[in-house]
């Protein structure tokens, strides 16, 4: 068959044959390399037909190194970008496959090597004939060719993937297991018949359960010294269990794995070419949102935890992310504010940020910018966290008031579990290292004491079992010392008397701003702010994890009176008592006593109400029902006209003798008249005082 004549030879040149004649061979898998051989040996033998077509051996060269390399893309396969190098060097003259789809199996890869055969010359051949690319029907038929190869590799993929998707949908397509899973002699999905990994895995899911961090679990595995079972999924199956020490993407991927809640699914992630990552040759890996996922079997087979639980996890791990949308509320943190990643903006309903204003960023802010971020708009609001912290800190803590003794026999029973399950961990592993030790023992006694090549080998693997054993056996003690002692009765009765008072645990110095914020979204959901609905005021709305919703509204303070709340009542009653006939400072008095503050949050005095009569035009009250001044009040005092009438001098002088102390007077407020103490006797001092110090004395001397 390969010595017959292919169709088109006489296009053959003796410059095509003074060129190399490339013999391409690929298959797509190593699979098919191993079992396909006839198909391989027939590729090698095409090398015959470059003999046959007339080229001398030595200018036939084979490219074989992309055999178990898939066609769908030239990215790895060294073999066909060497052949593109060859051909626009201008070194081929003939390249020669099996058939289109050897070469390529995509039309990009496909048109650019015929467009380069074309402008450069080269012939195309395959088992049946032989193409010219400059021809137009030539051309014509390997553009068909390219389109047909590649949509069998697309009729391929689509009818594996139905064939696969369909075993899938029954529950029968076999997946890797994790390390918490195996299977049975039969074939069935069962829990790894391990105890000590059983053991740590529903550690695993207890622990983050109670702490609701993956990066918590983690902290709390290392610091007990205890790893995580893993089943490295690289290498020949059957694959064993490992032990690796806890970090956040081995203990995501036991959260994260739905077939630890028993349930069996399929394409849970897929490749999107869009999101390839430079410098690899692979596409990047998208996970499904569960809703998603084409195949979900729940309760095909046992589980660590049920299916319910799962789900609440993954919202847990979604919310734990602080990206600050509605739906993301972060993971607590160490910062002041209570309410980090449950305050929601009122107005807009987004997820609020949280800031930090003041000279040295001591004031907490939540601040709603979405609209700054992503429109360039001026923010939605930002609200002073102090306030509002305060108000929900008094709310939580009354609704936590009448639990406060379960909360503490809750804690009690928490503490001891807690214990009991470490204590447990320790006791699996410690039981694991002495196995192993024995085994080796036994392993070396079973050999003949005259095969002493095989002996030392088993005697140094019996040694490092041994310290291993007693490495384990250190790292328990070194635990235990630091581990409390456990609870007698005396403590539990001090747990149970603290639980009496939850507002001093609340306020314990060992208790910090995160374990504040884990007891506020114990109680309460979201926290909805609004401070522009009332002016000078924080409308709080508190969804509670009950499902019970309550109103709420609190004072703010503002830098002037434009946002004073109730400022038309602050003005009517600085309006009566002036009428009254009170006086500024007593204003300020009743204003304290009647329990109203300035826009700043502080009590009144005689200056600011004097201020606040100014902005609204509130006349001085009147004495004795005197509108001038007189020149002597009815104590004696003399006013400022007075004591200059009396003396002399301008009433600027008397004001600049106030202001050094040459005399003395007194104002019954800002803003009122005047009475300033002026003895007889006094009076000659003065007038001496002013001859001597008069211009026209000046000028002389």
């Amino acid at each position: 068959m390969l010595s017959a004549a292919l169709p088109g030879e006489e296009r053959i040149t003796t410059a095509h044959r003074a060129k190399l004649a490339f013999i391409y061979v690929r298959q797509s898998s190593v699979g098919q390399v191993r079992l396909h051989q006839e198909s391989t040996e027939l590729q090698y033998r095409l090398a015959d037909r470059a003999l046959a077509l007339g080229w001398p051996r030595e200018r036939v060269q084979v490219i074989d190194e992309d055999l178990g390399c898939s066609g769908a893309t030239s990215d790895g396969r060294q073999g066909f970008q060497r052949l593109i190098a060859e051909i626009g060097l201008g070194h081929a003259g003939l390249v020669l496959s099996l058939d289109a789809s050897r070469l390529a199996r995509n039309n990009r890869d496909w048109y650019q090597l015929v467009e380069l055969c074309g402008l450069f010359g080269v012939l195309i051949a395959d088992g049946e004939r032989l193409f010219d690319p400059t021809a137009y029907h030539d051309r014509l038929l390997l553009g068909l060719s390219g389109i047909m190869s590649e949509a069998e590799l697309h009729q391929i993929k689509v009818r594996l993937h139905q064939g696969e998707r369909q075993k899938a949908a029954r529950g029968e397509l076999r997946q890797p297991l994790p390390g918490g899973l195996a299977e049975d002699s039969g074939g069935a999905i069962i829990l790894n018949p391990d105890e000590e990994v059983q053991a740590r895995l529903h550690l695993v899911f207890r622990l983050f359960r109670d702490l609701g961090s993956a990066h918590a679990v983690v902290r709390a595995l290392r610091r007990a010294g205890l790893s995580v079972p893993v089943r490295p999924l690289r290498g020949p199956a059957p694959h064993a269990v490992v032990w690796q020490p806890a970090d956040s993407s081995r203990v995501l991927s036991i959260l994260k794995n739905p077939a630890y809640a028993g349930a069996y699914v399929y394409g849970r992630h897929f490749q999107d070419p869009g999101r390839r990552r430079s410098g690899s040759a692979r596409s990047g890996t998208v996970t499904r949102p569960p809703a998603d996922w084409p195949v979900c079997l729940r309760a095909a087979h046992p589980g660590y935890i049920g299916w319910e639980e799962f789900m609440a996890n993954q919202k847990r791990l979604s919310d734990n992310v602080n990206r600050y949308e509605a739906n993301h509320r972060g993971v607590p943190r160490k910062g002041m504010a209570l309410l980090q990643g449950i305050a929601v903006c009122g107005r807009c309903g987004r997820r609020m940020t949280l800031g930090y204003s003041g000279p040295h960023g001591e004031y907490p802010v939540y601040r709603c910018h979405a609209d700054k971020a992503q429109r360039g708009d001026p923010g939605c609001q930002e609200v002073r966290a102090l306030a509002v912290d305060a108000e929900v800190e008094r709310l939580v803590l009354e609704a936590l008031a009448p639990d406060r003794v379960a909360l503490a026999v809750a804690a009690l029973n928490t503490l001891e579990e807690d214990a009991r399950l470490l204590e447990r961990q320790w006791a699996l592993r410690r039981e694991r290292a002495r196995y192993e030790a024995e085994r080796a023992r036994r392993q070396y006694d079973a050999v003949e004491p005259e095969n002493r090549l095989v002996a030392r080998s088993l005697e140094r693997a019996w040694e490092e079992r041994l310290r291993a054993a007693e490495q384990v056996e250190d790292d328990y003690g070194r635990w235990r010392r630091e581990q409390p002692l456990p609870l007698n009765d005396a403590d539990r009765a001090e747990i149970l008397a603290i639980g009496e008072n939850i507002t001093a645990v609340w306020q314990a110095p060992t208790t910090t701003a995160a374990d504040r914020k884990r007891i506020v979204r114990l109680v309460l959901q979201e926290a909805i702010l609004d401070q522009k609905r009332i002016p000078g005021r924080v409308s709080l709305r508190l969804i509670w994890q009950t499902g019970a919703v309550s109103e709420h509204d609190l004072r703010r303070t503002v830098h002037s009176y434009d946002g004073y709340a109730g400022i038309e009542t602050l003005e009517c009653r600085v309006r009566d008592l002036n009428a009254a006939g009170k006086m500024d400072g007593e204003i300020a008095a009743i204003l304290n006593a009647e329990g109203l503050l300035s826009s700043r949050g502080t009590a009144f005095d005689n200056k600011l109400v004097y201020l606040l009569r100014k902005r609204w035009g509130i006349p001085t009250v009147k004495i004795n029902g005197v509108e001038a001044n007189p020149a002597r009040w009815s104590d004696g005092s003399y006013s400022i006209q007075g004591a200059a009438n009396a003396l002399g001098v301008t009433g600027q002088t008397i004001f600049k003798w106030l202001k050094r102390g040459w005399l003395s007077g007194r104002q019954l407020t800002k803003g009122q008249p005047w009475q300033i103490a002026l003895d007889d006797e006094r009076i000659p001092e003065l007038r001496a005082l002013v001859r001597h110090t008069s211009p026209s004395r000046r000028k002389a001397s």
